[in-house]
């Protein structure tokens, strides 16, 4: 079984930084590509960021191109958000996701920001942004 364990949130003011992590097991990490997800009180859950199962292609929402990057380390099984000048509306419960990628290992990838596409999934770590 798969699991996916998410850390590295908290509480900061806005113009910080927070770096998240999420740690898979049981399970060939380099053959799943990985998203970051979350979910704000009130909201629906909302696509952030993918990364291939290289680690050599990567995707992001609008609202966070820019301020957030996505790196894995696949000898880590570990996958991370790195995030820059926080905002209030950042504020959310943060969920890594993995995809088992079938060209993984080849010279094709995939990736998608529908969270319906994801099979396994973490619990979630919050992050809140004060003023």
């Amino acid at each position: 079984q798969v699991q996916l364990v998410e850390s590295g949130g908290g509480l900061v003011q806005a113009g910080d930084s927070l770096r998240l992590s999420c740690v898979v097991s049981g399970g060939t990490f380099s053959s799943y590509a990985m998203g970051w997800f979350r979910r704000a009180a009130g909201k629906e859950r909302e696509f952030v960021s993918a990364i291939s199962w290289s680690g050599s292609n990567t995707e992001y929402s609008n609202s966070v191109k820019g301020r957030f990057t996505i790196s894995r380390d696949n000898d880590k099984n570990t996958v991370y958000l790195q995030m820059n000048n926080l905002e209030l509306d950042d504020t959310a419960v943060y969920y890594c996701a993995a995809l088992y990628d079938t060209y993984a290992g080849g010279s094709y990838y995939y990736l998608t920001h529908l969270p319906s596409k994801y099979d396994y999934w973490g619990q979630g770590t919050q992050v809140t942004v004060s003023s």
